[in-house]
């Protein structure tokens, strides 16, 4: 290239070292980077920010869904009371009442669920929709094992909706009496405990009593310690139901070792009897603490994260297939060899799941036994009605308890 007239001649550049030739490469490095970083701070800021919703406009979709809503649920309420007239002015509470449509209508809720909310909180929605559109003709009354505040009121709520009318009682004896008598449209008894068994009273209630069971309810329990004061170092005497002082013991043994431990009738009694002193507490649940103004001292504290109740629904007649079913069979057996096992391989060859089996002395004849047995399927549908055929064929007494809905959420 020629050089420009007037141009100073260039300077040849002198060779740099290796170490100074390193250190500039390490600044001019660093130099190369500053930029970079500047320019990705400079796009950060660029990116427009996601613009918040208005608060008020939300709200306005909200009022709006609200009001749709309400309009639904009318409409729903005055097509439930044409279910009444068809039925006629004579038809009762429990005439209207349909354990099998209501699981119907649950599954559905269940099946059709995408979130957000968890199927627990839909099913729970639309069972006290479905209980308020009931109670238009008349509410139902469910007899449970009193006073207010026990599990057996909280399953009532959960299976019934809160429209429903409930009858506290003294026992669990009572409940079947009052049901029977008719003076209760339903009841709702415990028969089982994930960490505790059976509670065999209600088992043997069905070995004389003529009522069938038409459904069933689990439910999560929580137990707490509840006083007066809500001080645990007041605590000299611990009232429970002896499910409940079962459930704790371990917990109890760890923090109140030399309490006195008394035993009641149920866990509300004895939150009604620890209201009474400072130095008195009670097991019982959160609903018992608002019912009889209570602190908690301490909860969970039940030995087994998953303690759950089963509760029986109790009536006077039998319902049609839902179309997932389970049935409590009382099965007497003759004294023979392989007696047991002539009931249960007709169930076994068709396929026929055993969920539950349990034995109970024959009230009235001494070392015979009766067997309690839950299985999947309803008592008119195939395979079990056929397998029932033939355990009945064999000369065994079989009494169907009841074919009920399998519980939902």
């Amino acid at each position: 290239m020629a050089k420009k007239k007037g141009e100073a001649p260039k300077k040849a550049s002198k060779p740099s070292s290796p170490r100074k030739r390193a250190s500039s490469g390490v600044a001019s490095a660093s130099k190369a980077r500053a930029p970079d970083s500047r320019l990705r701070g400079s796009v950060e800021h660029s990116q427009p920010e996601q613009k918040k919703p208005d608060l008020a406009q939300v709200r306005q979709q909200i009022d709006g869904i609200d009001q749709q809503i309400q309009t639904l649920i009318a409409e729903r309420a005055r097509w439930a009371h044409q279910v009444g007239k068809a039925k006629g002015k004579l038809a009762a509470a429990v005439d209207y009442y349909r354990p099998e449509r209501e699981a119907q209508v649950l599954r559905r809720v269940v099946d059709r669920n995408d979130g957000p909310l968890s199927d627990d909180v839909l099913v729970r929605l639309f069972r006290e929709v479905m209980s308020a559109c009931l109670a238009q003709q008349e509410p139902l009354k469910i007899g449970y094992l009193g006073p207010e505040g026990t599990f057996s009121q909280q399953a009532v709520h959960k299976h019934f909706g809160h429209s429903a009318h409930g009858l506290p009682l003294g026992s669990i004896e009572e409940v079947f009496q009052e049901v029977a008598a008719g003076n209760a449209d339903f009841g709702v008894v415990p028969v089982e405990n994930s960490g505790q068994g059976t509670i065999q009273v209600t088992l043997d209630m069905f070995l004389t009593s003529p009522l069938r069971i038409c459904g069933e309810v689990e439910l999560r329990v929580h137990q707490y310690l509840l006083s007066r004061s809500g001080r645990i170092e007041d605590v000299e005497r611990i009232f429970g139901h002896p499910q409940a002082l079962a459930q704790t013991g371990g917990w109890l043994r760890t923090n109140l070792p030399g309490v006195e431990k008394l035993p009641v009738s149920s866990n509300a009694e004895g939150a009604r009897r620890a209201r009474q002193a400072d130095d008195s507490a009670a097991i019982a649940g959160e609903s018992a603490a608002v019912v009889y103004g209570l602190k908690k001292i301490a909860g969970p504290i039940e030995d087994r994260s998953d303690n759950t109740t089963r509760f029986l629904v109790i009536g006077r007649q039998p319902f049609p297939p839902s179309g997932n079913d389970r049935t409590s069979l009382l099965v007497f057996i003759r004294d023979r060899p392989g007696a047991l096992y002539g009931v249960l391989e007709p169930l076994a060859r068709r396929g026929i799941s055993m969920n539950r089996i349990e034995s109970r002395p024959e009230h009235g004849h001494k070392w015979q036994y009766a067997f309690f047995i839950d299985v999947t399927g309803h008592c008119d549908e195939s395979p079990l009605k056929d397998a029932l055929d033939e355990i009945g064929a064999q000369g065994d007494s079989v009494r169907v308890l009841g074919s009920y809905p399998v519980a939902i959420a």
